[in-house]
């Protein structure tokens, strides 16, 4: 009988443990439910849709989009900004203007945004679209061309309200070049900010002033430069009074050209060609070999001042020095040129002279030695006495002569009458002109009425 006791009892006491242990998990279960429940609503709270959710940032919220993000209307909103030249794309001389890629940051303060960190997480910044907050409109002032990449679509936004705005852009600029020193220049180049509408009484543009540490920035991030040299970059800020109090902050960018190029590629070149004008006077001037070799070098100078056109700007208001080297090499060649022609004209009309004495001296000998002249009647010596006489010795044989005719002697009036003709029949009437025998011509007019 007790063994049967014992056996109940224990049957009784496990379905009383059975028991207790189905009302524990029934009630652990409403327990992890709540727990798994209140880390969901934990989780929720650590994005950053809950503290979009918890400022109420919309698109159509116009606390954030309409205006400036100030409680009264007469404070201003202070814009601090800041930029970074990140590449000197290119610089177009001709039109005067610079291509740069350069990185912008617009930082200013929400004075309806603010949230406790605390609260969801220790979130401190959220990204947003740009379409949800107010944005300042600057812009700059020496740009002539819009970018047309896309700006950047976020905005960030600290707890305690600071927004920020990165934007990376391609900006073609306007550039006022002085060419004067080219290609040996240095050129300075401006991009002033400022906005388009809003007046100081409603936004201060504050910058980074210290000069030295925005020259190291760019130079740190800068990765091509083209065919200049960054030198610094320097931010004032200037004041437009003509309309309205409106402050513009500029940054000036200088760079030095690199002019390894143009030496090697223009200047050398040119010098080169002055120098073989200059060989070219060890070539005879007997030819036509100087003067084409002379016009050839001229043209290949002409051909290096019609790219050097294309290069530098129309609006220089100083002739550029390597403009005026050019035009004086092309000056000295010009001049060369002109020695040239001057001195083969010389030659040739010195030649041709040469060449018509020789003749006549010719002519005059054949005259003068022909012995088959039907009009030889007399002597050799009669004959070149009169051909080959001074003026003085020839005007005293004709006066002789006229003196036999009118008083004819027996044996020297045929020779003198046979000289006279002779005289009228060669070419040594203009020999006796040459002399200036006035009183022969006399003599030979008296002499004519003889001849038939």
């Amino acid at each position: 009988m007790m063994i049967v006791s014992l056996f109940f009892l224990l049957i009784l006491k496990g379905g009383n443990t059975s028991t207790l242990e189905l009302q524990d998990d029934a009630q652990l279960m409403p327990n992890e439910t709540m727990t798994r429940d209140k880390k969901v609503e934990i989780d929720e709270l650590c994005i950053f849709l809950a503290v979009a959710n918890h400022l109420n940032l919309t698109k159509d919220n116009n606390k954030y989009t309409m205006s400036r993000p100030v409680r009264h209307h007469t404070h201003p909103l202070t814009v601090v900004l800041e930029m970074k030249i990140y590449a000197i794309l290119d610089m177009r001389e001709i039109d005067q203007t610079l291509i740069s890629y350069i990185w912008v940051s617009l930082k200013w303060k929400n004075e309806y945004i603010w949230w406790d960190p605390y609260q969801f997480c220790g979130l401190k910044y959220i990204t947003v679209p740009t379409g949800y907050l107010w944005i300042p409109d600057i812009t700059i002032e020496e740009m002539t061309e819009k970018d047309k990449a896309t700006p950047s679509p976020y905005l960030s936004i600290s707890s305690d309200g600071w927004v920020e705005f990165r934007n990376d852009q391609v900006v073609l600029s306007t550039c006022k070049m002085h060419v004067y020193k080219f290609p040996f220049d240095i050129q300075s180049c401006n991009l002033s900010f400022k906005s388009i509408l809003h007046t100081d009484e409603d936004i201060q543009l504050h910058y980074q002033e210290n000069n030295t540490l925005i020259t190291r920035l760019s130079r740190e991030v800068m990765h091509t430069q083209y065919e200049w040299l960054f030198i610094n970059m320097v931010v004032t800020n200037k004041t437009n009074r003509l309309d309205v109090n409106q402050t513009s902050v500029v940054y000036t960018i200088t760079m030095k050209r690199r002019s390894i190029l143009y030496i090697v590629n223009f200047i050398l070149p040119v010098l080169f060609f002055l120098c073989l004008d200059l060989a070219s006077f060890l070539i005879s001037d007997t030819g036509g070999e100087k003067l084409s070799f002379k016009v050839t070098v001229l043209l290949a100078v002409t051909v290096m001042q019609l790219i050097l056109n294309d290069i530098l700007p129309c609006s220089s208001n100083k002739v550029p020095l390597i403009a005026v080297y050019c035009i004086g090499i092309f000056a000295l060649m010009l001049l060369s040129l002109l020695e040239t022609i001057l001195v083969m004209h010389l030659i040739e009309k010195d030649s041709a002279a040469q060449d018509n004495e020789t003749s006549r001296d010719q002519s005059t000998d054949v005259n003068c030695g022909d012995k088959s002249n039907p009009h030889r009647n007399f002597s050799d010596s009669n004959c070149a006495s009169v051909c080959d006489a001074p003026a003085e010795e020839t005007q005293s044989v004709i006066k002789e002569s006229h003196r036999d005719i009118r008083h004819p002697q027996p044996a020297c009036n045929d020779e003198a009458l046979a000289c006279v003709q002779l005289i009228f029949q060669t070419n040594t009437l203009d020999k006796l002109a040459s002399c200036k025998a006035l009183e022969s011509f006399q003599t030979l007019l008296t002499l004519m009425p003889l001849f038939p």
